[in-house]
């Protein structure tokens, strides 16, 4: 069944309006009539089962025929860092890892960083990303859209550190800990119910450089390996949030 985010404002006591791009895409791309069954959720605290009523040009009203359990969230809420990479590879990382379950992504520059940050076509850039996590995040049923924040400096991502649980930090040089070595006292600590902040970071192409590996051990990073095979910079961050999500149970595991 089709799911839909709209705002708190468009939610009313028994029916939600849906409007812009969505409304058109119900109308035109899956050619919704009265009657058709979707899920909307606001993405914070309410979601429901809910049934058109009427379509009309940039607007579809339905009825609401049920609230539903907002429970498609994991207790461990990860945030993947990525530093810059080639290309369009950013919206694969941020559309994989939305489906798998990060909560949040934190684009930054490090230096080995290949892409040259430009300030002024961020603002497209940056509302092209929501608009991939927000689709990813209605794809897989989940019941918030994970933010995607400003990309940040290296000083600006290490200062954030002290905001997290844990931070792991993938370092293809590292000599014996792997991610689960990090994971698995972490998560047998926490209480079955309680929830948890975690920061997977993730270099560049090039890797992090010596200086920067010293500067994140020193703001209390964990250095952590993938496994004995090297992986692409737009590989890793989906291999580590899923080992995450793994250990803590969301995904089978524990």
């Amino acid at each position: 069944m089709q799911r839909y985010f709209v705002s708190a404002e468009q939610f009313n006591e028994h029916a939600v309006i849906i409007a812009g791009d969505d409304a058109r895409h119900i109308g035109k791309v899956m050619r919704g009539k009265p009657g058709d069954k979707l899920i909307v959720s606001d993405g914070n605290s309410r979601e429901a089962l809910v049934e058109i009523e009427s379509i009309e040009v940039g607007q579809v009203t339905a009825n609401i025929v049920e609230p539903l359990e907002m429970d498609h969230e994991a207790r461990i809420r990860v945030t993947v860092a990525q530093s810059l990479p080639k290309g369009d590879k950013m919206e694969t990382v941020i559309q994989r890892c939305t489906e798998i379950g990060a909560v949040s992504f934190v684009p930054f520059l490090s230096e080995r960083t290949i892409v040259q940050y430009d300030a002024k076509k961020e603002g497209k850039r940056l509302e092209r990303w929501r608009k991939i996590a927000k689709e990813a995040a209605e794809q897989s049923h989940r019941n918030r859209i994970p933010s995607v924040e400003q990309p940040l400096s290296w000083k600006g991502l290490l200062s954030s550190f002290e905001g997290y649980s844990l931070v792991c930090y993938c370092y293809e040089k590292e000599n014996g800990k792997q991610l689960r070595d990090a994971l698995k006292p972490f998560i047998e600590q926490l209480a079955p119910d309680a929830s948890a902040e975690v920061l997977i970071v993730v270099g560049p192409e090039g890797g992090f450089s010596e200086k920067e590996t010293a500067e994140a051990d020193q703001a209390g990073a964990v250095s952590v390996g993938l496994g004995k095979r090297i992986l692409r910079a737009e590989t890793a961050g989906m291999a580590a949030l899923t080992c995450v999500l793994y250990e803590s149970g969301e995904m089978g595991g524990m």
